[in-house]
C-alpha cells in the first residue's frame, strides 16, 4: 500500500508550501502536487522553509486544475471543517489510514485548500470522503502546514504499527479518478441535453450531489464502462 499523495490547491504562500513539505518528510510522505500556486514556481521561500525537505520541493508537480491533479488516483480525501450540504462520508484523521486499507486503494490523495478560504464545494464534490481534524470549536482554524502535519502523522503512526486490518473484497480493478470524472462529465452532458439539470441556479448543487453518489460507490473499471454504456443507450432513446 502506497503512501498518500499530498495535493495543495491554490496555496498562497511559498513558506506554507515549504512547511507542508517539511511535515511530509517528517512522517514519510514524499509526493507533493500543487494546483495553481499563487506565487511563481519554483519558489525560494518554499525551499528555505522546508528546512532540508528540498527533495520533496524539487519533485513537486504543478497542475492547472484539481481534476488533473487527481486524475490517476483511486481514492481522494478532502480536508474541511465547514459543514457542506453534500452526502459525503466524514472521517477523522486517525481513521484515514484504516479507510485506505479497507478500500484496497492503490493510490490515494489528500486535498488541502487555500489558506484563506479552504477548499471550494467544486473541489470537495470530486472527493470520495472528507477528513475533519478535531479542534476546539471556538478556535478551529488550522494553518495549512499544521493540517498536512496532522494527517501525515496519523498515516505514519498507523503504518509504523503495521497492525493487520481487514480488507473488503471487490472483484475488478478500481476505476481511476480520471475514468470516473470522464463518466460523470458524460452523464452531465446527457442530463443537460434532456434539461434534467434545471433550473440553472440549482445546477451546481445537483451536479455535486450526483458526483457524491458515484464517488461513494468506489466504482470498478468495468462498472464505469457499464454505466457509460447505459448513458449512451438512454441518450439514443427518442
Amino acid at each position: 500500500m502506497k503512501a498518500p499523495v499530498i495535493i495543495l490547491v491554490e496555496p498562497q504562500l511559498g513558506e506554507n508550501i515549504g512547511l507542508a513539505a517539511r511535515a511530509m518528510g517528517n512522517f514519510g510522505l514524499s509526493e507533493l502536487r500543487l494546483v495553481n500556486p499563487r506565487d511563481p514556481w519554483p519558489n525560494p521561500m518554499a525551499t528555505q522553509a522546508s528546512a532540508g525537505a528540498d527533495f520533496i520541493i524539487d519533485k513537486a508537480v504543478i497542475f492547472s486544475s484539481t481534476r488533473d491533479a487527481m486524475a490517476d488516483l483511486d481514492y481522494v480525501f478532502a480536508t474541511t471543517l465547514r459543514p457542506r450540504r453534500m452526502e459525503k462520508k466524514v472521517f477523522s484523521a486517525a481513521q484515514m489510514p484504516t479507510i485506505i486499507q479497507e478500500t484496497s486503494s492503490q493510490k490515494v490523495g489528500i486535498l488541502f485548500g487555500p489558506e484563506k478560504a479552504g477548499l471550494s464545494n467544486e473541489d470537495i464534490s470530486l472527493s470520495n470522503g472528507i477528513i475533519q481534524i478535531a479542534t476546539v470549536p471556538t478556535f478551529s482554524s488550522l494553518n495549512l502546514a499544521h493540517s498536512v502535519a496532522l494527517c501525515a502523522y496519523e498515516w505514519y503512526r498507523s503504518s509504523a504499527q503495521k497492525t493487520p486490518l481487514n480488507f473488503k473484497n471487490k472483484s475488478g480493478k478500481k476505476a481511476s479518478k480520471e475514468e470516473v470524472n470522464l463518466f460523470l462529465a458524460h452523464l452531465e452532458e446527457a442530463l443537460d441535453e434532456t434539461e434534467f439539470l434545471l433550473p440553472a441556479h440549482k445546477r451546481d448543487r445537483m451536479v455535486w450531489n450526483l458526483r457524491s453518489i458515484f464517488e461513494r460507490i468506489e466504482l470498478t473499471e468495468q462498472e464505469v464502462r457499464t454505466l457509460r454504456g447505459v448513458v449512451r443507450s438512454l441518450s439514443r432513446t427518442p
